[in-house]
């Protein structure tokens, strides 16, 4: 289960401090799809980097299961995010020059788990998305869409226990957006992988069981969610 406690996010923009999140409290039970909805600016995207440890709130605390992960260093930080977490993110942030095959088996060589064919594992992973046909392409190939779909299995190499997305339908087209958000359910389904998406469109509540409303850094309503 992820807890999260009493969480407050100040930016000190010189004479002005901005009280991004405040005072945010809520759980997160394992195998959920929990989808933190709001307008721009009302905190959604700065709740998900604090969940994804990339980020530090100015009080408040975090559980990622029995560790309490406000506390911990940067250095076991990182590698909570690298072997616990996945995320994805708005803008897709491929790298270019590489396939989609590399593209998803990069970040799992950085574990150094020489008993897991990464490679191998990538291939699956598309398959799993539904771009099996598309492994050898470059970004440039790919409709925004599939660029998304390659972000989701890129995330998902290293077994995470929980894949953040933030609002990863931004910059797609309605078909592409249903794909992408039924790809998710799915792989909440098939591999129970928590799921966390940032959202402003209200469409995609339908794919979340647990929905979570800010509005000025507050939970203004919850629909769902543990007891």
């Amino acid at each position: 289960m992820i807890k999260v406690q009493k969480l407050t996010k100040i930016y000190d923009m010189g004479k002005v401090k901005v009280k991004a999140l405040d005072g945010v409290s809520f759980n997160v039970v394992n195998g959920d799809i929990l989808a933190i909805m709001g307008k721009s600016g009302s905190g959604k995207s700065t709740l998900l980097r604090q969940m994804g440890l990339l980020d530090l709130p100015t009080t408040g605390r975090i559980f990622l299961g029995r560790y309490e992960v406000t506390k911990l260093a940067e250095s076991a930080r990182a590698g909570l995010r690298l072997k616990y977490l996945g995320y994805v993110f708005q803008e897709y942030a491929l790298l270019g020059e590489l396939t989609a095959h590399q593209n998803v088996y990069l970040p799992g060589m950085m574990l150094d788990n020489k008993g897991c064919d990464y490679k191998k594992r990538a291939i699956e992973l598309l398959k799993l998305v539904g771009l099996g046909k598309r492994v050898h392409h470059y970004p440039k190939q790919l409709s925004g869409g599939e660029k998304q779909r390659v972000a989701i299995a890129r995330a998902l190499i290293n077994s995470p226990k929980v894949l953040l997305a933030d609002e990863p339908c931004a910059n797609l087209d309605t078909i592409s957006s249903g794909i992408v958000m039924e790809t998710l359910v799915r792989l909440n389904q098939d591999m129970k992988v928590t799921i966390i998406f940032v959202s402003h469109d209200p469409g995609d509540r339908q794919y979340a069981r647990y929905v979570m409303t800010l509005g000025d850094g507050k939970i203004i309503a919850q629909d769902g969610g543990p007891a």
